[in-house]
């Protein structure tokens, strides 16, 4: 099947941030404890902390990680994670005992050593405005404060200069620890945002957002002239409770979705007069949600479940090419969605899956290596035409999902081209022509391609290399268009230089 992409480089959309490439990470199973940080692992440097770990983050440039949550900072009280006498705490989130070993200062420190910038979510749920205030001193002001003294004291005397916080997390649903109706929010989002500027007005402030009205009018009413971001959230295939994952097809359904709700929070933003001003942080997406289904009785085992999230049979091609689809999305609203932050990064349904003896890279972490080595910050227009497309079977009926999902950048500052190409179609090949005003100006050609050999491949511990990027150069013609070959359930980036 054939389909032509169209590109004009002389029409610039937008400039995309590297911050779409963001990470998060929560203290939820072994994310945290057993996944960066394991300091009785072979692994494991002098803060702990896994370096094979280390390394394979660095090499895909996460720009940004939002850590301590997610469900489990509704309840956490920073000051229990700091100085040398950490107090243990139960977690009533995910009903397990936090150490608290891992806290602000060790966070901190992960963030500087895999080159991101750490984004910090506040406890909206049992904490206070003056607590999150406080937690900004702590980590931004030099020597005024007591908590900026006591951070001294801990062995820090520079601040960490946290730039990016955000006020809570999905507080607008009954699952969270401490939720709020819309009323509520607003009010207790200014009174928190007016404190924590107070003490530091350089930080860039992002708030729990929904993609629902009368929510967003509240919070932007009441808060809107402190806030530089609203947060957003996604995962499309719910497996909260049953671990009955989608089928590759349903999953692609699901990719045709991803900008439902980024368009409707652009409407409400630019409804509200605040489109270009407040930036949209898609701070927690991913295909698949986490499976920790509810057990209450004091003998149900409610733990031994959540390790489903760590079988690698079920990361396979359908979760990587969503994952391109997602990034293409973010990129296609660039001048809107600022931040994005996969969910997890490590464990659980993570980039990485670690174990005693070493770490597995699923096929989700290759489109992360794609996207952030050769893709480009300047977004041009683009568009497919006659795209072929596929039936997919929805419980509302029948859908069509269009093959190719295609996403055309260069680089500032370089004459080039960079063009994301996802096939999503399951069994067949797609061969794509390619069209430019300046196509004809390259004369060299790469095509990194992330395939697997079926829909369901996945790397695993002996199998770590059956899914993997495939770089091919060849020379150009000289003709305005190129012809490209695409294998089925597959992300590509095709770049042109001189």
């Amino acid at each position: 099947m054939t389909a032509e992409l169209f590109i004009d480089t002389r029409r610039v959309t937008g400039l995309r941030s590297p911050r779409i490439y963001g990470h998060f990470l929560e203290h939820f199973h072994r994310q945290v404890y057993g996944g960066i940080y394991d300091p009785k692992s072979p692994f494991a440097d002098s803060d702990g902390l896994r370096e094979d770990v280390i390394s394979a983050i660095r090499a895909i440039d996460p720009a940004v990680i939002r850590w301590p949550g997610g469900c489990f900072v509704s309840g956490y009280h920073w000051q229990d994670g700091i100085g040398p006498d950490r107090r243990p705490r139960f977690d009533k989130a995910w009903r397990v005992e936090d150490s608290n070993e891992f806290g602000t200062d060790e966070f901190v420190n992960f963030c500087r050593r895999v080159n991101a910038e750490p984004y910090i979510c506040t406890n909206a749920g049992t904490g206070t405005s003056e607590e999150m205030a406080d937690w900004v001193e702590y980590c931004n002001l030099t020597e005024h404060g007591r908590w900026a003294r006591l951070r001294a004291q801990n062995g820090h005397p520079q601040p960490h200069g946290v730039k990016y916080w955000s006020i809570g997390n999905e507080n607008y649903g009954d699952w969270e620890i401490g939720a709020k109706s819309a009323t509520e929010w607003g009010r207790f989002v200014k009174e928190s945002a007016k404190m924590m500027k107070a003490v530091d007005p350089s930080i860039e402030l992002m708030a729990a957002s929904v993609a629902e009205l009368d929510w967003n009018i509240n919070l932007l009413r009441e808060a809107g002239q402190y806030l530089n971001w609203i947060s957003i959230h996604g995962y499309w295939d719910a497996l909260w409770e049953v671990n009955n994952l989608s089928s590759y097809e349903t999953c692609m359904a699901h990719s045709t979705r991803i900008g439902d709700q980024i368009e409707t929070t652009e409407h409400i933003l630019g409804a509200l007069g605040l489109l270009g001003r407040v930036r949209i942080a898609f701070d927690e997406w991913n295909l698949r949600g986490w499976h920790h289904p509810k057990r209450w009785s004091a003998t149900e085992d409610f733990l031994t479940p959540r390790d489903k999230n760590d079988d690698n049979s079920t990361y396979t091609m359908a979760d990587a090419v969503f994952n391109a689809c997602f990034l293409n999305e973010c990129l296609r609203h660039c001048n809107t969605v600022g931040m994005a932050n996969f969910a997890p990064l490590v464990n659980t349904r993570g980039a990485i899956f670690t174990y005693p003896e070493g770490i597995v890279l699923r096929s989700t972490y290759f489109v992360f290596a794609l996207y952030t080595r050769h893709m480009g910050d300047v977004v041009l227009d683009s568009w497919v035409s006659g795209e072929p497309g596929f039936t997919v079977s929805m419980p509302e009926g029948d859908q069509t999902v269009a093959a190719i999902d295609a996403v055309a950048t260069r680089t500032s500052g370089r004459h080039d081209l960079r063009i994301a190409l996802v096939n999503r179609h399951p069994e067949d090949e797609m061969v794509i022509s390619i069209h430019s005003n300046q196509i004809q100006e390259f004369s060299n050609a790469t095509l990194h391609q992330l395939r697997g050999p079926s829909r369901d491949a996945y790397n695993d511990v002996d199998s770590p290399n059956r899914v993997g990027v495939h770089s091919d150069s060849f020379r150009l013609s000289g003709e305005s268009h190129t012809m490209l070959h695409l294998p089925p359930h597959s992300a590509s980036v095709l770049v042109l230089s001189d």
